[in-house]
């Protein structure tokens, strides 16, 4: 018999499960908390009970498939490795374009001549000299490297140059954005890149995590690793585009869904620890967003399933909005919530919350925590930096107590940015405990948390709460708040009218008076027109009042707390390529090839040659994949005009795709 394992990694929690691949059920489940720095502690517990609770052997499990939401999460959160962008044959002012400047959050830039036309032809030389003298300047806390060049998609020599030179020198990772898009648009394909080479440490520490305990554990069989757009690829793919790991997780999510309830047309929204990821199931299938994927404030060149991610999840962070009325808001950065972090530390934790509890003044830390994710004392900090990590040498502190200025206060921020550090504090898991509906750390540090924490005061000068039960009540209210407000958006987004902003539709007073079934001069009635599947370990404890809300049917699984991981072994392999055929002048046709673009003298034969490239390749790697039964799709995007009666070619782009499942090895 022949078992399939899937993994998924989430921020919170890692899951996984054993499914049986001739009877198609899931048979065993398991959760263990994600590790940090080492990963591989969380996904050896969270295997290790799985495989134990199926009561079956290493051999016979056939594949293993990962999906994870770190990749989401760390791009929602602002957190990767420090990387530097080689921009080839642009202008400076194209740094500030499509959130470019953002996403390089102050890392470096080196501006290099270079580049070429849209037919692919050499703008001007690429400067290895300077990138040489660049690549001095640059210190050891940079982890990887973007390279971009203007139309790369038409010619990437420069791209390839630059990356062969960088790699001989530094012998660190380099993504070239003509790798991850055939699209133009040159600084969104920077965007791209600059986000897929920030990832690239962190996906790699995940699959060699899950990969080195398969071996101790003598699982012999072949990892994939679920794309954005639910397809599964290699572990190798994975490893070189992390960036097409973004809305993994969700995209499993899906399959998931789909696999468990059967329902053809739903709102799937998948509550994690860190975001809240929601999607339009149609005829049993999500739609693939045309833009690419969007993940935080950053939109991306990435192709994947069309889904709203938010930063709302069981571990948000908890805000108290100013004005004179008590309100709370929640997200986007996860905390650890103070009822793990007891539970890991409770010396430190207890005594902490004892004594801000014995003075009958707000905490003016918030009664947070700062703790230590590292190993040894990390390199490359500054003079700020280094003076907190030297005092958490010896492990957590109260925020008070690590940060001794206002001064630190960023240094801190870039700690948090590069994983280094983690802020515990109160979050709606601390709530859930408090109310009774969560049991699984230590409700008595989450109470005395909430009593803290409800002293704040209000712009009026009240006190936040009453206590901690009354807190906890405003926390979890909130967290159903902003669920609603984001199915809603979801939903305006997603109808088949064009209603406008769904931002502004989802706050707009008729909406809320819809909501609220406001019965007066005026009758209003609002709710959703299909059911909402709830996926998520704390869906059970916080969705009901959400479909009360939207007035719908909630759909709550059997196995909703590892959806992630049961789609992660349900989806298919998928390989993908893009290429173009441009006009080049009377009678000629550029084929732009991934070495570079050659010219044909006949439109269909430039056609066929690149079709059977762009097939080639998809299925060789399809292959590698381990599938043993390709299907081939191509779809011709041909972009002609009449002139005088007759067919002027402007351009073609080819999508060519092989798909299907991988080989089940049975022993």
């Amino acid at each position: 018999m022949a078992f399939l394992l899937g993994v998924d990694t989430g921020g919170t929690y890692t899951d996984a499960v054993i499914m049986d691949e001739a009877t198609d059920t899931v048979i065993a489940t398991a959760k263990a908390l994600t590790t940090r720095p080492d990963l591989s502690s969380g996904i050896g517990a969270a295997i290790d009970a799985a495989v134990a609770d199926a009561a079956i052997s290493a051999d016979q499990i056939a594949m293993v498939s990962l999906s994870t939401t770190l990749a989401t999460n760390a791009l929602v959160e602002g957190q990767g490795g420090r990387i530097a962008l080689v921009f080839l044959g642009f202008d400076a002012a194209e740094l500030g374009r499509a959130g470019l400047t953002d996403a390089l959050r102050g890392d470096p830039v080196l501006r290099l001549s270079g580049g070429h036309d849209h037919a692919g032809v050499e703008v001007a030389p690429v400067d290895l000299d300077a990138l040489q003298d660049g690549l001095v300047t640059l210190d050891d806390s940079i982890s990887a490297f973007a390279v971009a060049s203007s139309f790369a998609t038409r010619n990437p020599a420069h791209e390839i140059a630059v990356r062969d030179a960088i790699r001989a020198a530094t012998g660190k990772p380099v993504t070239c954005s003509h790798e991850l898009s055939a699209a133009l648009g040159g600084p969104k394909r920077a965007l791209t890149a600059v986000l897929n080479a920030r990832l690239i440490g962190m996906i790699d520490g995940l699959i060699t995590a899950c990969e080195a305990h398969l071996v101790t554990r003598g699982i012999n069989a072949r990892l994939m690793v679920v794309r954005g757009d639910g397809a599964l690829v290699s572990a190798n793919i994975a490893r070189e585009k992390p960036i097409e790991t973004i809305l993994s997780g969700p995209a499993a999510s899906i399959a998931g869904a789909r696999w468990l309830t059967g329902e053809a047309d739903a709102l799937v929204s998948d509550i994690g620890g860190t975001t809240t990821d929601v999607c339009l199931l149609r005829d049993g299938r999500p739609m693939i967003d045309p833009q690419g994927a969007r993940v935080g404030p950053f939109r991306t060149m990435v192709e994947a399933v069309a889904m709203r991610t938010i930063g709302l999840g069981g571990d948000s962070e908890v805000h108290v909005k100013e004005g004179l009325k008590a309100g709370l808001h929640l997200g986007p950065r996860r905390l650890m919530p103070i009822s793990l972090a007891a539970q890991q530390f409770p010396e430190v934790v207890h005594g902490a919350l004892d004594r801000a509890l014995a003075q009958d003044v707000p905490a003016s830390d918030g009664g947070q925590f700062v703790i230590p994710l590292w190993d040894q004392m990390p390199a490359g900090l500054d003079t700020r930096e280094a003076a907190i990590a030297a005092r958490l040498a010896d492990g957590p502190l109260r925020l008070g107590h690590a940060v001794q200025t206002s001064m630190e206060n960023p240094a801190l921020g870039r700690l948090v940015g590069r994983g280094l550090v983690m802020l515990a504090g109160v979050t709606p898991s601390d709530a859930s405990h408090v109310a009774g509906t969560l049991k699984a750390w230590d409700a008595e540090a989450a109470e005395k948390a909430l009593t803290l924490f409800a002293r704040k005061r209000t712009g009026a000068g009240q006190r936040l709460a009453l206590d901690a039960q009354a807190l906890a009540r405003m926390i979890i209210d909130q967290l159903t708040a902003q669920t609603v407000d984001c199915l809603l958006q979801a939903a305006f987004a997603e109808d088949d009218h064009d209603w406008g902003d769904p931002a502004a539709l989802a706050s707009h007073p008729l909406t809320i008076a819809g909501l609220d079934r406001h019965m007066g001069t005026l009758q209003m009635q609002l709710s959703l027109g299909v059911p909402v599947i709830a996926l998520g370990a704390s869906a059970g404890a916080y969705y009901g009042a959400v479909g009360q809300r939207l007035g719908t049917r909630m759909v709550l699984p059997d196995h909703a707390a590892v959806a992630n991981a049961i789609g992660a072994v349900v989806g298919q392999v998928q390989m993908q390529a893009t290429g173009t055929v441009t006009g080049a002048g009377a009678g000629r046709f550029a084929v732009h090839f991934p070495d570079g673009p050659k010219s044909f003298n006949d439109r269909d034969a430039a056609l066929d040659a690149l079709e059977a490239a762009l097939s080639q390749e998809v299925s060789g790697k399809a292959r590698n994949a381990g599938v043993e039964e390709i299907r081939i799709s191509v779809d011709r995007d041909i972009n002609e005009i009449e002139v005088e009666g007759q067919p002027m070619f402007i351009e073609a782009t080819l999508r060519v795709v092989a798909s299907g499942r991988p080989r089940i090895a049975v022993a």
